[in-house]
């Protein structure tokens, strides 16, 4: 039995949407609780600003979330087309 096809992903599509809010590239991917989970570090992030780190933290993982998401919807790209290829 064949796997349905899923649509090709956006990897600039899904760096912008991490760029905009970090975890949503990866809710894109459809790497659900990844995404919940960049979210809510940088929650935690956002509050360490007021003891200062969060400065230093915060852009980290913003940087992060982005490129993350970008590799993340290439790979899963590239997965699809050796799918496609074998069916």
């Amino acid at each position: 039995m064949s796997q349905p096809v899923q649509p090709l992903k956006n990897a600039g599509l899904a760096a912008v949407l991490s760029a905009l809010w970090c975890g949503l590239g990866q809710i894109y991917n459809g790497q659900i609780g990844k995404g919940l989970l960049f979210m809510f570090i940088q929650f935690i992030n956002a509050l360490l600003c007021f003891v200062f780190i969060g400065f230093i933290t915060y852009p980290i993982m913003w940087i992060w979330g982005m490129v993350d998401a970008y590799r993340q919807a290439e790979e899963l790209n590239k997965q699809q087309n050796v799918i496609q290829a074998d069916a």
